[in-house]
Order: C-alpha cells, then sequence, then structure tokens
C-alpha cells in the first residue's frame, strides 16, 4: 500500500552496481512540513517564484525528473493515501552533497485560497560524476473524500525546477458508503510519522452513563509474515486501526489493553482500563521485541508458544476482571500444537462474549483456522476476517452491537431474577 508521507529517503539505483546501492542506502531521513499559519484564520504565503510556476500549469523539466501520481487508496486507518513517485538520473544530482526542496499545494474543488502546503527538503550525500542509473524520491498525503489538485515542483540548489501537477479522485464504493472516515470530507492532512501517536483532532464520544462498554483487549503484535524478523509498518498500521476503531465508538467507554507476542511468548505491554489508548506507550515497550530469537527456556519447551497462550488465556480471560467482551485481534497465529480443549473447559464459563478479529491480508493463502481462532471456540467466541478496511469497520460495528445486546440481555435477566452479576 502506497501510503507514506515522506517516511524515509531513498534514491534507489536502477543499476545493479553495488557500490552505488550502498551509496543510495546512507541518504539519511528528512522531515516533511506541513505549513501552517501561525494564527487561525491567516494564509500561508508561499514564494513568488513557485506560485508563479503553479499558477502558469505547465510542466517543466529543467531538471529531467519523470513524476507519477498515486491514485487514492483507502488504508486500514480509515483515510485516503496518495502521494506521487520521482525519477530522476543519477547524474542530475552528481556534486559534493546536493539539497533537493519540494513544495507542492493540495486543494479540493478549485478552492486555491484554502489550499494545503507542503514543503520537503531532501538531502542527498555526495555522488560521483560516473554514478549512473535512476534516484527514486517518494512523497504522499493523506485525503477524505473529494476530488483535488495538486501542483508539485522540484528544485535543486541551482534554482532548476521540475513541475508537474495533476487530480486526485478519494471516493467511496457503494459498498462502503456507510463508513465513517478518520478524516472529514475535503479535508488534507500529513501522514503520521509514525501510528503510534495520540491523534491530536481525536474527539471520543463516549457515554459515561452505565450503558457505556468496557471492553478487554488481548492483542498480538506479530508481523503478516511469520518469517519477518521484524514488525513491518503496515503490519503495526492495521493492528493500530483496529485498536482505534474499537476505542472511537461511541459505545465502548473503557478498554483494558495487553499487547503480547506470541514467538517471544511474553506480554510487551499492558494498560489498566481507561478511556483511551496510551499509543507512545505502546509504540515504545514494542521497540524491545526481538523478533527471530529463541531464548534458553523457549529451547527447553516442547510447545512453549502454546504453553504461552493457555497461560495468557487462563489469566487473561478467566481473571477477566467482568467486562463486556473480551477481543482478541492479531495476525494468523499458526502453533506446532493447540491449546488442549479440556485444558481451556476447566476455565469455566466465561460470563461476557469473546470475539477474535483475525487480521490476514491473504485469507485464500492459509486457508486454515490458527490456535486462538479454536481456543476461543471453546468459549462459544466469535471470529471476524480483517483483510481490508471496510472488514475493519463493518466487523467492529457488528461485534460491538453484539456486546450492547448481550450486555441488556444480562441485565435483564438479573433484573427478573432478582440475582446480582
Amino acid at each position: 500500500m502506497a501510503r507514506r508521507f515522506f517516511r524515509s529517503c531513498s534514491a534507489i539505483a536502477r543499476e545493479s552496481a553495488p557500490w552505488i546501492a550502498l551509496l543510495l542506502a546512507s541518504i539519511p531521513a528528512f522531515s516533511q512540513l506541513l505549513l501552517k499559519p501561525s494564527q487561525p484564520g491567516e494564509q500561508i504565503t508561499l514564494l513568488p517564484s513557485d506560485v508563479a510556476i503553479f499558477e502558469e500549469d505547465q510542466p517543466r523539466s529543467d531538471i529531467p525528473c519523470t513524476v507519477t501520481p498515486r491514485k487514492a487508496e483507502l488504508g486500514f486507518d480509515l483515510r485516503f493515501h496518495s502521494g506521487f513517485d520521482v525519477n530522476l538520473p543519477m547524474r542530475e544530482l552528481a556534486g559534493s552533497g546536493e539539497v533537493l526542496t519540494v513544495v507542492f499545494r493540495v486543494f479540493s474543488d478549485g478552492d486555491r485560497e484554502h489550499a494545503a502546503n507542503f514543503v520537503q527538503h531532501f538531502h542527498v550525500p555526495t555522488i560521483g560524476e560516473e554514478a549512473k542509473g535512476d534516484a527514486l524520491l517518494q512523497g504522499g498525503i493523506d485525503l477524505g473524500e473529494g476530488n483535488y489538485h495538486i501542483d508539485w515542483l522540484l528544485r535543486d540548489r541551482a534554482e532548476r525546477i521540475c513541475s508537474a501537477s495533476w487530480d486526485v479522485e478519494a471516493e467511496l464504493t457503494a459498498k462502503d458508503k456507510p463508513m465513517p472516515l478518520f478524516l472529514a470530507a475535503r479535508q488534507i492532512a500529513e501522514t503520521p510519522p509514525e501510528p503510534f501517536v495520540n491523534e491530536a483532532g481525536d474527539t471520543l464520544d463516549h457515554h459515561t452513563s452505565g450503558d457505556s462498554l468496557t471492553i478487554k483487549l488481548l492483542v498480538n503484535f506479530a508481523p503478516q509474515n511469520a518469517a519477518s524478523a521484524a514488525l513491518q509498518r503496515s503490519d503495526t498500521d492495521a493492528l493500530v486501526s483496529i485498536l482505534r476503531t474499537i476505542e472511537r465508538d461511541p459505545r465502548v467507554g473503557r478498554i483494558s489493553l495487553v499487547a503480547f507476542n506470541m514467538e517471544e511468548g511474553r506480554v510487551v505491554y499492558r494498560q489498566d482500563t481507561t478511556a483511551r489508548i496510551d499509543f507512545p506507550a505502546l509504540g515504545k515497550a514494542l521497540e524491545g521485541m526481538k523478533l527471530g530469537t529463541v531464548n534458553v527456556q523457549q529451547l527447553s519447551q516442547k510447545h512453549s508458544e502454546t504453553d504461552f497462550l493457555e497461560d495468557l488465556i487462563t489469566h487473561e480471560v478467566s481473571n477477566a476482571g467482568h467486562p463486556d467482551a473480551v477481543v482478541f485481534a492479531g495476525p494468523k497465529a499458526m502453533l506446532d500444537a493447540d491449546v488442549p480443549e479440556n485444558n481451556l473447559r476447566r476455565i469455566g464459563d466465561i460470563e461476557c462474549p469473546v470475539f477474535y478479529m483475525n487480521y490476514t491480508l491473504n485469507p485464500q493463502a492459509i486457508p486454515w483456522k490458527d490456535a486462538i481462532s479454536r481456543a476461543i471456540r471453546t468459549f462459544k467466541g466469535t471470529e471476524y476476517t480483517i483483510s481490508r478496511p471496510r472488514d475493519l469497520w463493518f466487523s467492529t460495528s457488528e461485534m460491538v452491537s453484539r456486546i450492547v445486546r448481550h450486555k441488556r440481555d444480562r441485565a435483564l435477566a438479573v433484573a427478573v431474577g432478582g440475582g446480582s452479576r
């Protein structure tokens, strides 16, 4: 999914000379800036020369670069992501260290007065005259539904210009129309540099009455590819989006979180019941994960991952602290052995419903049930497969509705029976 907003600066050699590849990999990361007014309501003023190029609306190629726009795609974070890829010959960057500046403006429906303006600086290392191949620069932007126009330019220290303009349409399909996106229509925003941020624009319309739900989340932070030695950005984006979607449902009042990793066989992060998830703390805890390594204790246990899952369910589900639901989430956990059903039955009846939001980009690749799926079956749990943004929203909506019904039915049964929970 093409969705990074200047996440990293990588000039990629199109030819296979190993020294070129090594050189280009050393280009440092760079910062992106959405230009904002010092006071609300004020307009951003770009350089007159940049505005003139934009208004001219004619492509320039003083630097022979090729700009390829990306179409807007809906991400798991329920935001449209668009962007661009820029190819330019390595020989154009030769010298003792070039600085490339990208400036672009984005506006919807011809509304230039309210354009969002972005600037970006690429710091290029020393490159010899004999360098061959192309460099690849990438950028992107987040959008709400709407039709947008983008004016774009790149300039070097010698004020050579490459410019382009294009239109982008961000539109939900008929099946996706019911989904409330996390960006309003015609809204333009930068992509957060990493997923573990508490978004300043979030407004959680949580109920404060006794009808609001308390949900316990147990999330397996693991890569989609079980052989991967690291969590990919796409993995964390999807798992964080599951958390955000549940947290933002207005019927959910309080959440507790247990983040774990099956491969390491440990709980990575725990947050007691609260109204909001502390995403920065979660992200920091996940930095300490060491995938692809096996400790001595795991080697001594025949089915260490299965034993960990059994202990996790025993301690976190049976002693759940009376939430209204327990929700597992994560990619498929294909273990050597499943948790014995008889061991799970010893836990007894669970007062609340149990769910599993299984994040899998390609369900056909591994069509079999995994260890978590088989485990929650013991508690008559419900499983949802999350492979597209649409799946995430519709599954969450249905799941929360079922939790609400269960809570009301249980309260009615208690009232009729004269008992207590």
